[in-house]
């Protein structure tokens, strides 16, 4: 067992010490002995920590994979994030004004995927352990909000009833406006037995909604979203911000960029995260690729009051990026790409010269990326706005405000 040194911070929230070696649950500048496996440490102790190391506020922490840096103080965090940022926009020769980050409280989760396993004494709901596939139960989790928490039983209720013992199920719960939000996937084919048994849970739990793979067995509510003046039903499992604060955030800080224009387009829409709040201002025209998505878009729109036009269209933005000559009428872009970014789109509304962008990302790398394309087409990036909705994670959000030199 040899002494190491930790380095830095990975983007997965590891250490790495000289080697590279990654040393989970670690904290820069902290020495650590272990055993050096392949490109892991083991069997770690700490030798001497760092200031920045706190005791984890949840108990299950160093069994469950959930979390990757309760073992770092809250300030530590959220420099760490800004400066993954950071770090990402100068591997590209990039400089921001970085504002403050905003961080989602502990608890407040509004969206897991449970890990649902049957036992022989019923069945047991949780996360999987950290690296492995065994299922921890996180009876006491202080990620997660309490109403999601409060449909553990639930899912084991549709495990012992539709689940299989050699296999391992996954209950996505979303909180919505109505109540439970629940998409299992990973069971046994729907039967006879099923049809009759699920309806039930839903009933015994108050479930708004029960889904089944791609089939919806029981709505006994419609589960609404609010986005801005607008209550929208997503399609089970659909994409969704994680915490209602995080929400906020990114829409305010969407908000500002789009400012008073009149004209919107908003690019990767969803079901109207940020269309929906935008046309209380401003005419939007939304592009998603998931038509299910953009209909319960188009249906919220249509049921609120007082907004103005939202046309929409599903179009695979990958494939057919909307170009120069379909952008031109619009005085600022709203885009919000998944993980791989938007180059293929970012072309076209550098070519467009669209006066302002409002840019969010959930990859720093990519969105580094992008930038530097919208950049060297004449933009400039007037300031970076980092938002910690996954806390304690490693994962990292923001929205940057662009506006044509």
């Amino acid at each position: 067992m040899s002494e190491y040194k930790i380095q830095r911070l990975g983007h997965q929230g590891d250490g790495i010490a000289a080697g590279p070696l990654f040393a989970p649950l670690t904290l820069p500048g902290e020495v650590v002995t272990g055993t050096a496996v392949g490109t892991r440490l083991t069997d770690m102790r700490i030798v001497t920590p760092s200031a920045d190391r706190v005791a984890a506020p949840c108990r299950h922490f160093k069994s469950c994979g959930g979390c990757q840096l309760q073992h770092a103080s809250d300030e530590f965090v959220a420099q760490w994030k800004v400066d993954v940022v950071r770090r990402a926009l100068e591997a590209q020769g990039l400089e921001a004004e970085f504002r403050p980050i905003k961080t989602s409280p502990p608890q407040s989760r509004r969206r897991a995927g449970f890990s649902v396993k049957r036992t022989k004494k019923g069945a047991m709901a949780g996360f999987h352990a950290r690296a492995s596939g065994l299922v921890i139960e996180i009876p006491d989790c202080k990620l997660l909000h309490p109403d999601v928490m409060a449909m553990r039983p639930a899912a084991e209720a549709l495990a012992v009833l539709g689940g299989s013992r050699k296999g391992e199920m996954t209950v996505m719960v979303t909180r919505s406006v109505d109540g439970a939000d629940i998409a299992v996937t990973g069971g046994k084919p729907v039967d006879d037995v099923l049809r009759t048994g699920l309806p039930a849970i839903a009933e015994q739990y108050d479930l708004a909604r029960l889904t089944w793979d791609d089939e919806t067995i029981a709505t006994r509510r419609p589960p609404r979203q609010a986005f801005g003046r607008a209550l929208v039903v997503p399609p089970a499992g659909a994409f969704l911000q994680a915490t209602d604060a995080g929400e906020a955030a990114l829409v305010q800080a969407v908000r500002e960029i789009v400012g008073d224009a009149a004209q919107v387009v908003d690019l990767f829409a969803g079901c109207g995260t940020f269309a929906l709040p935008l046309a209380e201002g401003a005419e939007v025209h939304a592009v998603e690729g998931d038509a299910a998505m953009v209909a319960a878009l188009d249906r919220g729109w249509r049921g609120a009051q007082a907004l103005k036009k939202v046309s929409h269209e599903a179009r695979d933005l990958f494939r057919r990026p909307l170009m120069p000559d379909e952008l031109k009428k619009f005085d600022v872009a709203v885009i919000d790409p998944p993980r791989a970014g938007a180059e293929a789109q970012v072309a076209e509304l550098c070519a467009a010269t669209v006066p302002r962008i409002a840019f969010v990302s959930c990859n720093p790398v990519s969105f580094a990326r992008d930038a530097k394309a919208l950049i060297d087409a004449g933009y400039v990036m007037e300031w970076v706005q980092v938002i910690d909705q996954f806390r304690w994670s490693a994962h990292v959000e923001l929205v940057a405000a662009f506006r044509r030199a």
